[in-house]
């Protein structure tokens, strides 16, 4: 190997080593169906077919045709009716939601 290459070698491990270094820690839709219960089902439905007009209906798949981070950002800062969660959920515990909103979908 040519000097050039090992530089461009070391600089890529460089930029990614930080990266790997990050726990991933998997959805838990258990939970995410109890934070949704007591948090979201008021408007949302119980089973994801939403009480209030303005408010998405997840078991038509209403709104999670987004990222995670898209709806994470939704449930966080709040959208339209709905308010925000950001300091009263954590972000596992709205990744969770999330989880839990991507099985409503039939």
């Amino acid at each position: 190997m040519n000097a050039a290459r090992i530089k461009k070698l070391l600089l890529g491990l460089l930029i990614i080593s930080p990266l790997l270094s990050f726990e991933v820690i998997a959805a838990n839709t258990a939970d995410g169906q109890q934070l949704y219960a007591r948090n979201c089902a008021l408007c949302h439905g119980d089973s994801g077919l939403s009480t209030m007009a303005s408010a998405p209906s997840f078991k038509r798949g209403e709104g999670l045709f987004q990222s995670d981070f898209d709806i994470l950002r939704h449930i966080e800062y709040g959208k339209n009716a709905c308010p925000a969660f950001i300091g009263i959920m954590g972000e596992q515990q709205m990744l969770d939601v999330i989880a839990y909103l991507r099985t409503l979908y039939r």
